[in-house]
């Protein structure tokens, strides 16, 4: 099938939360991503190139598949640059697990705003091995595009849950919370467990004073050298990584 108006009009207006939240579907666009969350999601409508269709078997794997021009594409694509593929998946039923913190690391975003931070971030916990992240309601929607984007597919296996984080540390009382804090003991001498919850907090504010008065084991990542005049803080995503690749390292 070509591809009408009313579908690219449909495709963009995916941009907005309001239209993902009323169909429960999001937008993926770009071979690397498409081709990762193909089998993972259900594929309601698949957009491509002659060319990428000729190099992918993608039967049974959407309900509709359009085959259209560059020229179309780029005027249902959401990018600057149209990446041959685009494909509207549903969104997946959430099944919250609150006591998964006690058995495995989990990460804990309070208020991140950013839709690259978080695509960013899902991506650093899918390379780290970490494959639930629970958010604050405040937290950036998973599903933005900018947000799928960032995660270069890192979404068909990272499971994120939209939550109030002080019931879930609540119900997990007695397990590790640790949060990044400028009062905290040196990230590379603090102890590390690999269960429990890391809490990254939000861009400009950090983590909030509600959850921080949870937080039972502060740490900090240190500047170098020690006493140095530097930048204020660290991008969220990057303080991330650094965090999560320390408590893996400890892992034997």
């Amino acid at each position: 099938m070509s591809i009408s108006k009313n579908c690219i009009k449909y495709i963009r207006s995916l941009e907005l939360k309001k239209n993902r939240k009323s169909g429960q579907v999001f937008l993926a666009e770009g071979p690397k991503t498409v081709a990762e969350l193909l089998g993972t999601f259900h594929c309601t409508l698949l957009v491509a190139t002659t060319e990428w269709l000729d190099a992918h078997e993608v039967k049974g794997l959407a309900d509709e598949v359009a085959e259209v021009t560059e020229q179309e594409l780029a005027r249902a694509s959401l990018l600057k640059t149209p990446q041959q593929v685009l494909a509207v998946f549903r969104q997946p039923e959430e099944q919250v697990d609150t006591t998964l913190p006690a058995r495995t690391l989990c990460l804990a975003l309070d208020g991140v705003q950013d839709p690259g931070n978080l695509g960013t971030i899902i991506r650093i916990a899918d390379w780290f091995g970490i494959e639930h992240i629970f958010c604050s309601p405040d937290t950036t929607d998973a599903f933005n595009p900018k947000t799928v984007q960032a995660s270069m597919g890192a979404l068909a296996r990272v499971h994120l849950h939209y939550l109030l984080l002080e019931e879930l540390i609540k119900n997990i009382d007695g397990q590790p919370i640790y949060g990044t804090l400028l009062d905290g003991e040196n990230l590379y001498e603090v102890e590390t467990t690999d269960h429990g919850l890391i809490v990254m907090g939000n861009e400009g504010n950090g983590i909030s004073s509600e959850i921080k008065s949870l937080v039972n084991r502060r740490v900090l990542i240190p500047n170098y050298p020690e006493g140095r005049q530097t930048s204020e803080s660290l991008n969220v995503a990057i303080a991330t990584a650094i965090v999560c690749s320390e408590f893996r390292r400890r892992i034997r």
